[in-house]
């Protein structure tokens, strides 16, 4: 058999061997990355070594009830997009974008001094009481103390003192968050994550899924295993792809309705662009807005990318004609989120939340 059948025998089995989807750019790598590694030519295969150097997916560990990921499930026909430049994009097919919102109006700041703790009385059964006791959290996690105190000071000016809810995590892992986990910027967020789920949920414990182009992992974090942990979790993915949101809202859904849980779920998720397939991720958010899950999306990075444009338009996305509530929010952390205050990240989770508990107990989708 000559050179060209061997590669082209070769290169035939590698392409099927992964994915049945588009093959279009990743998004490019985040600020401070360096260029893209020069693409070497790789020796002449053989039928034998080509069997031996097919890739293999890592597997992304469990995550309590969650499932991994099934079988290869087809992508969805994506819509083209603009890729940041200089990677080449294919011209965006226009979609009208609705007025955006306007900004919730000013807080007043805090008054300086220390919080009032819960007497002990409250703690143990006082409606206003968090979920987890400040003690508690001072002999388990002090370094969240901080943002245990932060969270509850804007719960309660919300009037959400002792309200309940599961508090998820979604994070992006495409090509373009890379520095966000190196420089420790998503590792910070899963604490402030936890801060909130600390005064909502008796066990403290947030479920985390990491996403691409799939679900690329997923885990637990709790006030006595945290620190460092989203870096650890984050390398041992491996690769970074794209950004598909449906996926992401799937594996919350299951992960929820499969837990039993009787209070609603109050879900962080983080992302820097616009999905890949944004029919697929408006169809997934809309078919969630029967249950009891609020999504409230974080955008990382230029406020004036036009990525999150998509997002302004899933916040607004009209009721009853998508979906039975308006089941989402969206607020922009700016280029370096860590720069926001815990207070103003606090309050701007909490802008909408209240008022869907208020929608969804009319529409009886909670008690």
């Amino acid at each position: 058999m000559g050179i060209r059948s061997l590669l082209r025998n070769a290169f035939g089995r590698s392409r099927t061997a992964g994915r049945d989807e588009p093959s279009l750019p990743q998004q490019s790598a985040g600020p401070g990355d360096s260029a893209a590694a020069a693409v070497s030519v790789p020796a002449q295969p053989t039928a034998e070594t080509a069997d031996r150097t097919r890739p293999t997916v890592p597997d992304p560990g469990p995550l309590g009830p969650i499932p991994t990921p099934g079988p290869a499930r087809p992508e969805p026909v994506p819509e083209p997009e603009p890729q940041p430049h200089p990677m080449p994009s294919p011209k965006p097919v226009p979609e009208p974008e609705p007025a955006p919102r306007p900004a919730p109006g000013p807080f007043p700041d805090p008054t300086p001094g220390p919080d009032p703790e819960p007497s002990p009385a409250m703690t143990a059964a006082g409606d206003d009481a968090p979920a987890v006791s400040l003690e508690k959290v001072r002999q388990t996690a002090p370094g969240l103390v901080s943002l245990y105190k932060s969270a509850g000071a804007s719960l309660r000016k919300q009037g959400l003192a002792g309200r309940r809810a599961a508090v998820y995590l979604v994070l992006d892992r495409s090509g373009s968050m890379r520095n966000y986990y190196k420089d420790g910027t998503v590792q910070h967020l899963a604490e402030q994550a936890l801060g909130l789920a600390a005064n909502l949920d008796d066990d403290g414990v947030v479920p985390v899924v990491f996403f691409s182009t799939d679900v690329d992992g997923t885990a637990e974090l709790d006030l006595s295993d945290y620190d460092g942990r989203i870096q650890e979790l984050h390398e041992s993915y491996g690769h970074m792809g794209r950004t598909n949101y449906h996926w992401a809202i799937e594996a919350v859904v299951d992960h929820y309705t499969k837990s039993g849980a009787t209070d609603p779920a109050f879900v962080i998720f983080q992302t820097d662009g616009a999905p890949y397939s944004k029919p697929a991720a408006e169809r997934a958010l809309c078919e969630a807005a029967k249950l009891p899950i609020f999504w409230q999306f974080v955008g990382f990075g230029d406020p004036d990318g036009k990525g999150f444009d998509f997002l302004r338009k899933l916040d607004d996305l009209p009721v009853p004609d998508k979906r039975v509530v308006d089941n989402a929010g969206f607020f922009h952390a700016g280029r370096e989120p860590r720069l926001l205050s815990d207070d103003e990240l606090y309050r701007e989770l909490m802008v909408e939340f209240p008022e869907w508990l208020s929608e969804a107990r009319a529409a009886g989708i909670i008690r």
